[in-house]
């Protein structure tokens, strides 16, 4: 009971309290109804496949996007961001994967870039700006030499010096995306003694990350989201890994894929593969050893910045081959770019298809020929009537929902866009298909509509590569995995020798943890919480 005249104590209200957002991308839901709440001095976790929509919803709080509905406050004052700046005086900062320095400077000019202070004729103090930025990490207790160039930096301290650059200022939030991807264990200790210093100021942060055994070690809660909705909310210290990957996948789509679509038959391939890659190496690869079959559908399996996305694109001529051998139909062969990979019969379907894959303002038609030219063109004219006969049929066995080839591509929903990419390859039908994150933000049912394509393929003699983070989908439609751990494959998995997506997921954290090709199904169960 409160005694006379006393005046009850107030909750303190969250630090940020993200309550029932939905956005929408044309026809793709990609928020639905998604709630978050951070404290100050928290670290909190945000799980997910690619697609669960976790990049959606960091850039609604840091002002990228602005959201369809529902709200957010921030220390109890409703705020809604329609730029970067706005979030940024609000006191959020984000530190994305690809860091925003100016390497040619030094950390100190880097931290009071665009601020520096100057002389009434404008010209930059430089004791001034070198004793503030001293002082800033002397205060933060971040162990960086300020004279230091950055791009003289390992990558550890590079990204200390983003998270500094970020913290200059009355910050409240940090959220950091994937801080870890390219790390180390010892700069990934480095980064972690930082993040501790930042949230015993009181600042909290979001991190976003696809090793769960980093959760455990530097997170407080965890929140799950799946198909652009909350799949859970857990305290790190009273959860498992199991029912972390269970809340991520889906405890329905972690069982064995025989008890969702019925066995998948094993099939039979040609002895000689279509391409091989023997010794392979380069910036992001190491001694890469691998093979995909004549009508084999091929997975490729692993954490972000693990070098999956580096293996195609190596095949695909974007990245140069330093070492070792690459072979077609048993041929030596040396990818000189991309417009050598494709004379070779070799197509890449590219993560976003947005900035890669599409001409987001052209038509239906006009992107699907876009690549296929020589192959509509005589004496340098183009053959309007074949091509348009190419893109219909393409339009059909895709089944393309549009009202005609004409429709602009940015008018599509995504599954249906991602089909377009598809189309480029339709005819002729490539000798090797490349594809990096087939599925990410489609529906379930254009899923469907893009793994039937990907079987039709295989079916046809196509020898498929693909990439996915969707580990279920790996299941469903891979005759053989390989495991890429830093950058070389540490084992190929065939058909039916893991049994669901949740020991495919314990696997990856096993090598990525262990850096061992050892896999013990009885391990599973000792990993630590």
């Amino acid at each position: 009971m409160e005694p006379s005249g006393s005046v009850a104590a107030q909750p303190t209200p969250p630090l940020v309290l993200v309550n029932g957002i939905n956005k929408r991308f044309g026809g793709v839901r990609a928020l639905r109804d998604v709630s978050l709440e951070v404290r100050a001095g928290e670290v909190h976790a945000l799980l997910g496949e690619n697609g669960a929509g976790k990049s959606t919803l960091i850039k609604i709080l840091s002002g990228v996007h602005t959201f369809d509905s529902g709200s957010i406050e921030i220390a109890g004052r409703r705020v809604a961001f329609d730029s970067p700046a706005k979030s940024r005086e609000a006191g959020i900062a984000v530190v994305y994967q690809d860091l925003s320095l100016v390497e040619s400077l030094s950390v100190a000019d880097n931290l009071l870039l665009g601020r520096e202070p100057r002389t009434r004729f404008g010209f930059v103090r430089k004791r001034e700006l070198m004793a503030q930025a001293e002082a800033f990490l002397t205060q933060l207790g971040i162990p960086l030499d300020i004279k230091a160039t950055v791009g003289s930096l390992p990558f550890a301290y590079r990204q200390m010096t983003e998270i500094a650059k970020a913290l200059m200022g009355e910050v409240r939030l940090l959220i950091l995306d994937e801080p870890t991807s390219s790390l180390t264990s010892d700069e990934v200790r480095i980064l972690f003694e930082a993040i501790g210093k930042v949230t015993r100021r009181g600042v909290g942060v979001i991190y976003v990350t696809h090793r769960l055994n980093e959760v455990f070690e530097i997170s407080q809660r965890v929140t799950v989201l799946r198909d652009g909705a909350n799949a859970g909310t857990f305290v790190t210290a009273d959860t498992d890994m199991k029912r972390l990957v269970n809340a991520i996948v889906g405890i329905d789509r972690a069982l064995p894929v025989t008890t969702r679509s019925g066995p998948q038959a094993a099939r039979a391939f040609e002895a000689a593969p279509v391409l091989s890659l023997s010794n392979v190496s380069n910036d992001r690869m190491r001694a890469v050893d691998l093979s995909v079959l004549k009508g084999e559908i091929h997975g490729l399996a692993g954490l972000i910045g693990s070098g999956r996305t580096e293996i195609l694109e190596t095949i695909f001529g974007l990245r140069a081959v330093e070492h070792g051998t690459l072979q077609i139909d048993g041929r030596d062969w040396l990818p000189k770019n991309p417009a050598d990979a494709i004379d070779r019969g070799i197509a890449l379907v590219p993560e976003d298809r947005h900035v890669q894959g599409l001409v987001l303002d052209h038509s239906i038609e006009r992107n699907v020929t876009l690549s296929r030219l020589p192959y509509f063109s005589r004496w340098g004219w183009m053959q309007q009537a074949a091509a348009s006969r190419r893109v219909e049929t393409a339009i059909s066995r895709l089944a393309v929902k549009a009202p005609g080839a004409s429709s602009l591509v940015r008018t599509l929903s995504g599954g249906n866009q991602q089909k377009v990419v598809f189309g480029k390859w339709n005819d002729p039908r490539p000798r090797i298909l490349l594809l990096d994150e087939p599925t990410v933000g489609v529906d379930v049912g254009a899923r469907e509509e893009i793994y039937a394509v990907i079987r039709h393929a295989a079916r046809d003699g196509t020898a498929v590569l693909v990439v996915s983070s969707d580990l279920v989908e790996l299941i469903e439609l891979c005759d053989r995995t390989s495991v890429i751990v830093d950058g070389c494959v540490a084992r190929t998995l065939v058909r039916g020798e893991i049994d669901d997506a949740e020991e495919l997921h314990h696997l990856l954290q096993l090598y990525q943890a262990s850096g061992q090709g050892v896999f013990d199904k009885a391990a599973l169960h000792e990993l630590p919480a």
